[in-house]
């Protein structure tokens, strides 16, 4: 990762460009990395993330506008120089407030100083962005031509066009359109409270009184909509009082609804989230074997279950495809939230939309081989929830009617939840309606 100082929240998100490029850092992750480096003022850092996130949601619009004003081809420019390009169109061309000749001269310098350019180099970005400045301020700026919507949607919201003709044919057009627009809009921060200590109503003044703004959500109570400054920060999470979780997330555990004294198995629990709101939830009594193949995420679980105060929580290093044989039908309640795609989290980390379609194609069997195997542990009579944070269907209803076909000891069990309403017992949460993640719920119980 790059070891200079940013000086500004322009250097901020150009840094993490940067380091997302070259260090294949998440962009989340680089941005908190330079703002600290920076010591920027609230302000600045939320100009660094407005820049950074806005340029990721939009980056096909910035190549679109580059490509028709410059005589170099994208693809043979200096991926650094390209970058501090493409945040500076997003500037120019989608934010109202930056005065067009600082955005100019400021992504000039960043180039001179960071990008090893020549002074060709150097003038063919100021000449290129001088002419989109222009032809901004008079309204001249090339339309989209599009063939259909999809391609249109494609384009405007910067989403892969594989993915959003996916969209289109699983949910119809217009609605494929709501999903990418939601997509680029900017959430705020979801907090659970953990109960066991607070109650939600009393977390929120405090919050409040500490300068956030907070809403709670709609449907779920105990989810805070923070937005205003850093809560991992704040002194109620490291109490244990708060935790960051989606409200998509903690639907997922109340599905499941696992009983105070029941034996759980979470069976790809890391970082956690899941795994310590079904201990809060069973009041701290019970056992909770929480799974994951990784030992350092492990170290995650065991330190989140820490400042949580959560003592039922034990961690277990264990591949979800391959069988544990003491686990063998000896749970009440079973989690497989299994790896995926990640296609309904964009709002939160935009690069995910990168994506290609033969990239992920791989993940039904990974995903059919971790419920299959992982469905044994459910006693007679016990649950079985699978889940994912992505929204299409071959991750999710697919795998669970192929399961359902192979294994006739299972059926699907309808639920109703406030946030969603009465399922027959699947749901795909989505963004713009429900206030949540992109996530999918189904839930399963065994033949008794």
């Amino acid at each position: 990762m790059i070891k200079k100082k940013p000086a500004n929240a322009r250097e901020t998100a150009a840094f993490a460009l940067f380091a997302m490029a070259e260090d294949g850092a998440w962009s989340d992750g680089a941005l908190h990395h330079f703002q600290s480096r920076a010591g920027l003022a609230d302000r600045d850092a939320a100009l660094a993330a407005r820049l950074l996130y806005g340029t990721l949601q939009n980056r096909r619009m910035c190549d679109f506008y580059l490509s028709k004003y410059s005589k170099v081809r994208l693809s043979r420019l200096a991926p650094r120089v390209l970058d501090i390009l493409r945040m500076a169109v997003y500037q120019l061309t989608m934010l109202d407030r930056i005065p067009a000749h600082a955005a100019v001269a400021e992504s000039v310098n960043m180039i001179r100083r960071y990008c090893h350019a020549d002074e060709r180099t150097v003038g063919f970005a100021n000449g290129v962005l001088r002419s989109i400045a222009r032809d901004q301020q008079a309204g001249k700026l090339p339309r989209l031509d599009c063939p259909d919507k999809e391609s249109y949607y494609a384009l405007q919201y910067s989403h892969p066009e594989w993915f959003v003709r996916k969209l289109s044919e699983q949910f119809g057009q217009k609605e494929a359109g709501r999903i990418v627009q939601a997509n680029n809009t900017a959430p705020p921060a979801s907090v659970r409270v953990n109960q066991l200590k607070l109650a939600a109503e009393a977390a929120a003044v405090q919050l409040a009184q500490d300068g956030f703004t907070v809403q709670p959500h709609p449907a779920m109570p105990n989810i805070l909509l923070c937005s205003g400054g850093e809560i991992a920060a704040h002194p109620l999470f490291a109490e244990g009082c708060i935790t960051v979780q989606d409200a998509a997330s903690a639907a997922c555990v109340e599905v499941l609804n696992p009983q105070p004294g029941a034996r759980v198995i979470d069976c790809c629990a890391a970082p956690g989230g899941k795994t310590f709101y079904m201990a809060e939830r069973m009041g701290n009594r019970g056992e909770i074997i929480a799974c994951d193949i990784y030992e350092h995420k492990l170290g995650l679980i065991r330190a989140g279950a820490e400042r949580l105060g959560l003592t039922s929580i034990i961690p277990r290093r264990a591949d979800g495809c391959i069988c544990q044989p003491d686990l063998l039908e000896s749970a009440d309640f079973v989690l497989c939230d299994v790896p995926c795609s990640g296609l309904g989290i964009i709002r939160k980390k935009p690069e995910i939309r990168f994506k290609t379609d033969e990239s992920i194609a791989g993940l039904p069997a990974t995903q059919s081989a971790i419920l299959e195997n992982c469905s044994d542990y459910v006693r007679k009579g016990g649950v079985l929830v699978y889940s994912t944070c992505t929204i299409l269907q071959r991750e999710n209803e697919d795998v669970i009617r192929d399961f359902l076909a192979k294994n006739p000891a299972f059926k699907l069990e309808a639920f109703t939840h406030p946030v969603c309403g009465r399922t027959d017992g699947c749901i795909t949460l989505l963004p713009h309606l429900h206030q949540t993640d992109g996530f999918f719920i189904a839930k399963l119980r065994r033949n008794a």
